[in-house]
C-alpha cells in the first residue's frame, strides 16, 4: 500500500453506504399511484400510467441531454428530475400541480416502491470518525431528490456529509467529468486529495479517474458485474464495511497499515 492520505472523502449513496431494494414494476404501485393520481383529478388507468411517467421521462431525458451535450461536450450525461414528470402527469389531464403536490407525489413513489433501504453495519460511525479527524466528507450519488432525501432522513445520514451533489438537482450524473467537477468547484477541492468511495466500476471509479481522482471500490450485492480491470487504486470485494472502514480510517489519517497486498489494496 502506498503511503498516501487523503483530506476528503467522496461517497457514492446507493450501494455503497445504503443497501437499497426497490420495485418500481409492481402492478401494486401502479394500481396505488392511479388511485392518487384519480383522487385528484388526473384520470389513468394503472398501465397507462406507467407508459406514459415512462414516457415524458425519456423526452424529458432527450431534451437535457442534447442541450447539455451544445454546452459541455459528449461526454456530458443528463439526469432528469422525476418530480417533474410527477407534475407533467398531472398538467396533461389539465389537473394544476404545485411544487408541493409534485414533490408529495414523488415521496408516495418512493415509498410505495421502495422494498429494503438500510445503511451498512459501521457507515454512519465511519463517517463520524473522518469528519471528528478533520476531513471532509462529502456525497456524490446519481440520485432523484425526492427519493433519496427522505431515504437519508430514513439512514439517519442527512447530516453526516460536508456537501451533498444528487445528479437529479444538478442536472447532470457520474460518470460524467462534469459532475465531478461541480463537486470540486462548489466545495474548492483538489481531486488529488480526494478519494471516491463506489461500488460502481463504470460511474463511479472511471468517473473519478477522468477527473484525476483516485478511489476505492467497494464490491456489494447490488454492483454491476465486473468487465476488464480495475482502476481503484483500493478494493474491498467481499463488500465488508468493517474492512473497509478501516482502510478509510488509515488512508483518512496516520495508523498501523491494514494488512493487504503491497501497492494496490485487494481486501
Amino acid at each position: 500500500m502506498t503511503g498516501k492520505r487523503y483530506r476528503n472523502f467522496v461517497f457514492d449513496l446507493y450501494g455503497t453506504l445504503v443497501d437499497i431494494r426497490t420495485d418500481e414494476e409492481s402492478s401494486c404501485v401502479w394500481k396505488t399511484m392511479s388511485g392518487l393520481y384519480a383522487s385528484l383529478g388526473a384520470h389513468y388507468s394503472p398501465a397507462r400510467l406507467k407508459e406514459r411517467y415512462a414516457s415524458l421521462g425519456r423526452e424529458a431525458a432527450l431534451r437535457l441531454q442534447e442541450e447539455g451535450e451544445k454546452r459541455f461536450g459528449k461526454e456530458f450525461l443528463a439526469e432528469i428530475d422525476l418530480t417533474e414528470v410527477f407534475a407533467g402527469l398531472y398538467l396533461e389531464k389539465g389537473v394544476p400541480c404545485s411544487g408541493e403536490r409534485a414533490a408529495m407525489t414523488a415521496h408516495f413513489f418512493r415509498a410505495l416502491s421502495r422494498r429494503k433501504c438500510k445503511a451498512y453495519p459501521g457507515v454512519k460511525e465511519t463517517l463520524g470518525q473522518l469528519r471528528d479527524s478533520g476531513r471532509g466528507v462529502y456525497l456524490l450519488s446519481n440520485a432523484q431528490r425526492d427519493f433519496t432525501r427522505p431515504d437519508l432522513e430514513l439512514t439517519g445520514l442527512t447530516h453526516c456529509f460536508d456537501g451533498i451533489l444528487l445528479s437529479s438537482e444538478e442536472g447532470c450524473k457520474k460518470p460524467s467529468p462534469v459532475f465531478f467537477e461541480r463537486l470540486l468547484e462548489r466545495y474548492g477541492l483538489r481531486a488529488e486529495e480526494c478519494l471516491m468511495v463506489g461500488n460502481d466500476e463504470g460511474a463511479d471509479i472511471r468517473g473519478a479517474a477522468s477527473v484525476g481522482m483516485d478511489a476505492l471500490y467497494l464490491h456489494t450485492e447490488t454492483s454491476p458485474a465486473l468487465t476488464g480491470e480495475s482502476r481503484a487504486a483500493y478494493r474491498v470485494m467481499d463488500g465488508d464495511w468493517r474492512r473497509a472502514a478501516k482502510l478509510l480510517r488509515f488512508l483518512g489519517e496516520a495508523g498501523k497499515e491494514p494488512e493487504g497486498e503491497p501497492g494496490r489494496t485487494r481486501l
